[in-house]
């Protein structure tokens, strides 16, 4: 869809002037050019730390984005944290990264505020938590063309080694600050979404209306700020709704112990002596350019940066909670509702994301240990190939098997395995009466685009539907579709309406929006064998549990 763009200035009250833009559509002939919203980007909700892997900062009660006469300019986009390219969708460019992302796109309705303010809906990218960034989303349409009357908000955050790196080094040298260690990306992403509660409503926002998205590792995301938010007292909680688009939670993340080999791999790397004193390790560290970095990340067995059980944003019984009943439970109690579903052919893409380096088992394996804990992979490998032999459906194991196994882990088993942990756990809690499913069969022809059509319906395909095509064009049927499909109930769930047309009930429900671009509500088939897989899984971490537990206990 072409757009056209002209500036907005607008108050924020005691933060000062920005200037903005207007979206707009293009004249035509048979149309007339309409405002769609206004947008502003770079927003700032945090302050950079004085150096790599500390906690970005609150803004001060004095930050100001500037003045009548110098307006803060936020016209652009948010800062982009160093990070891999990934196909011709994100191209690698160094001159483009700054370790200082911490801001955020914002767009608003056009007219006049309502009484209270206008819903609030955070969207945090995806891109496997090791890329991504906010400036590649457009919901100008969704929110002008299909009367998705909220205030869109979507942070940036430090991703791969920037966001989740984790060491004793590191967490002895937090300590002298009084601060946690690892999980970075996801404290900044609770800051953005506390800057949201404090400042959304200079926006036209309702700060007590916050929905908050996310795609890919961004429902990921969503997954853990919402168990965050669920142990915070009820005057400190900030999520009202939840959307888990396209991923799941899988497994108690790593251990310290486990990521602690990851950081001694990366100091081999870049030839850094393990038996330097701590600080000097992270003094060489922290001088070496963002480039060499991730040049020298990509070249370790454990290239992927993931979530650490660090205790303080990752509960040690995150996972325990889901299987007695606790969480379920504490989203009843603040009757949390959750839309969570999946494309049906998610692995083509997942295919492409650092497959394994040769076509074997072995090979698979040590890639899988690159994303999660070695007792859990020890655990899923002799489910899918008992036999240790390529599967007859498999073309081969370094891209076909590797997609397979990967989109499972990531979104298919895993999914299914979170819904029966919220309805059938061993507490008996069952919060289904929260949940709504979905799954997507359909794509818009825009896709072609970026991704082959020989790759159907896969991961992230699904984007034009989300956000009303994303900046893509979709023709009048295909609007359709998407408004009748998921975006004219999405906006009824963001605003809170109790019936908001899903259709499913229970949690083996899944609306599903067919090739034909027809609706209908499904029963699960794929239930039985998920909720195997993610019972496996939970044997396996529970037993390696009780060790880590008796290790804390007796000091071993």
């Amino acid at each position: 869809m072409e757009t056209t763009r002209r500036p907005h200035l607008k108050s924020l009250a005691h933060r000062g002037k920005i200037q903005g833009v207007t979206i707009s559509t293009l004249s035509s002939p048979t149309s007339h050019a309409k405002d769609l919203c206004h947008y502003f980007g770079g927003v700032r909700y945090g302050l950079a730390p004085a150096e790599r892997w500390r906690r970005a900062q609150p803004l001060p009660a004095s930050f100001s984005y500037g003045s009548e006469e110098e307006p803060g300019r936020c016209g652009g986009g948010a800062g982009l944290c160093p990070q891999p390219g990934f196909l011709n969708i994100t191209p690698e460019n160094p001159d483009a990264w700054d370790e200082d992302c911490f801001q955020c796109n914002v767009w608003t309705p056009i007219g006049e505020v309502p009484d209270g303010g206008w819903p609030v809906f955070v969207f945090i990218h995806g891109g496997w938590l090791q890329f991504g960034t906010p400036n590649s989303f457009n919901p100008a349409a969704l929110i002008g063309e299909a009367d998705f009357n909220c205030v869109v908000v979507m942070p940036a955050y430090r991703v791969n080694l920037f966001g989740f790196l984790y060491s004793a080094e590191l967490e002895e040298d937090a300590a002298t600050v009084g601060e946690t260690v690892g999980n970075h990306g996801f404290w900044d992403q609770r800051l953005a979404l506390e800057w949201t509660k404090a400042n959304i409503q200079l926006f036209g926002g309702n700060p007590e209306t916050i929905t908050i998205s996310g795609y890919s590792a961004g429902a990921n995301s969503v997954f853990h700020q919402l168990a965050y938010d669920l142990r915070q007292p009820d005057e400190n909680s900030l999520i009202c709704q939840a959307c888990i688009w396209s991923n799941s939670p899988a497994v108690q993340p790593k251990q310290p112990t486990e990521t602690q080999a990851q950081f001694n791999q990366l100091l081999t790397a870049l030839d850094i002596p393990l038996t330097l004193p701590n600080s000097e390790k992270l003094i060489r560290l922290r001088s070496i350019p963002a480039k060499t970095l991730l040049d020298k990340a990509k070249t370790i067995p454990l290239h992927q940066f993931r979530p650490t059980t660090d205790t303080s944003f990752i509960s040690t019984s995150l996972f325990t909670a889901l299987d007695t009943g606790a969480f379920a439970r504490s989203l009843l109690a603040r009757n949390i509702r959750i839309i969570i579903g999946e494309c049906r052919d998610e692995r083509f893409l997942y295919s492409t994301w650092f497959p394994p380096r040769e076509n074997t088992l072995s090979a698979l394996r040590t890639r899988l240990v690159a994303d999660y804990p070695e007792h859990i992979v020890d655990a899923v490998i002799p489910l899918y190939y008992p036999n240790g032999a390529l599967p007859t459906h498999c073309e081969n194991w370094d891209q076909d098997a590797w997609g397979r196994i990967y989109a499972d882990m990531q979104v298919h088993r895993m999914q299914r395995g979170l819904v029966y942990a919220l309805t059938e756990n061993e507490g008996g809690v069952d919060a289904s009466e929260l949940l709504f499913r979905y799954r997507i069969e359909w794509r818009a022809e825009c896709v072609e685009v970026a991704l082959p059509v020989e790759w159907g319906v896969t991961h992230s395909s699904d984007y034009p539907v989300w956000f009303f095509g994303n900046g893509g064009l979709l023709g009048d049927r295909e609007k359709e579709v998407v408004v009748e499909g998921f975006v004219g109930p999405l906006a009824m769930f963001v605003r809170g309406e109790k019936e908001f047309g899903w259709g499913t009930s229970g949690g083996k429900g899944v609306r599903t929006l067919r090739e034909d671009g027809s609706v209908e509500i499904v029963e699960d088939g794929d239930w039985e064998e998920g909720v195997r897989v993610w019972k496996v899984l939970r044997d396996a971490d529970r037993k390696v549990g009780m060790g880590y537990m008796y290790m804390e206990k007796y000091r071993l």
